[in-house]
């Protein structure tokens, strides 16, 4: 999770990927779309194959996160 970095200045403080101006939304939506992750690494050189499943990893997580806060 050292890969997602939050910034209060930072794209209106949403978690980004390790500080750059790529936010987990982003590249959610862009597999979201169908986008494979070699298409997402060819338009953003920057981004590493693991910073991409990192942002699967923090989704995962924020998803438990919320399901457990509305079963209590």
């Amino acid at each position: 999770m050292e890969r997602i970095t939050l910034e209060p200045g930072k794209r209106g403080g949403r978690p980004c990927v390790r500080g750059l101006r790529i936010t987990v939304y982003d590249v959610l939506s862009m597999l979201s779309e169908g986008m494979t992750h070699a298409e997402i690494l060819g338009d953003f050189p920057e981004l590493e194959a693991e910073d991409i499943l990192a942002v699967l990893a923090f989704a995962a997580n924020r998803e438990h996160s919320v399901a457990s806060l509305k079963l209590q």
